[in-house]
């Protein structure tokens, strides 16, 4: 047993460098207009995607591995662009496409979100009595909760497809924060040098980190 749970996690820290491997790769929350082809959407997928595990290494227990994809405004421009080209839409429907996927990025911050790790009955984040909590944070001290947490039970062969991440031994989730507080302050501050997520509870907390360069961070920069 302790071989077979080695060799698991030596599994899941090879998937971590190659999917965390773009982790210390800073990003930029600029809108506008980009050039990209479909592709570009790996690259772009990579950029906007971080691993992190928690495990108890004298357990040989894995509590948790969580990977994420931040669905930003630079992000999307890439996603329709691969899609244009897998479903050959038209010239319209490509315009339609891109511009309703851009606006939901001024409604909200959305993530998509694969874990798994212990029990899977605890890690349902949509539960109140999942293992977890997961929260919006950014290093000036914004703390964030979701507005929505939305459970993909049966992920469709898109989502399989454009976030190979997500496999059959994972739980899938879209995770929706609000762009800005009860006070109209921004939840990812100007000021703000990164953001991330941070899955808290009894066993631990890991974060999930985006490093903002220095002409695109924090909210309000254009």
């Amino acid at each position: 047993m302790a071989d077979v749970r080695r060799s698991r996690l030596g599994f899941l820290l090879a998937v971590s460098l190659v999917l965390g491997g773009c982790s210390t790769t800073t990003v930029s929350l600029r809108e506008g207009p980009r050039e990209y082809v479909g592709t570009d959407y790996e690259g772009v997928l990579r950029k906007w995607t971080r691993t992190e595990h928690l495990i108890a290494l004298s357990e040989l227990e894995n509590f948790l591995t969580a990977t994420a994809t931040f669905e930003g405004w630079d992000f999307r421009w890439a996603y329709v662009a691969r899609y244009v080209q897998d479903y050959r839409l038209t010239i319209d429907q490509r315009k339609k496409l891109l511009e309703k996927t851009l606006a939901e990025t001024q409604q909200h911050h959305q993530f998509f979100v694969a874990i798994q790790g212990g029990e899977r009955r605890h890690s349902d984040l949509t539960k109140p009595e999942s293992a977890w909590i997961v929260r919006l944070i950014d290093d000036t001290g914004n703390e964030t909760a979701p507005e929505e947490i939305v459970a993909l039970r049966r992920p469709n062969a898109l989502e399989r497809t454009y976030y190979p991440y997500n496999t059959v031994w994972r739980q899938a989730f879209r995770i929706r924060f609000p762009r800005t507080t009860a006070d109209g302050r921004p939840t990812i501050s100007q000021r703000a040098t990164w953001f991330g997520l941070r899955f808290a509870g009894a066993q631990g907390n890991s974060e999930l980190v985006w490093q903002l360069d220095k002409g695109g961070q924090g909210e309000g920069t254009r």
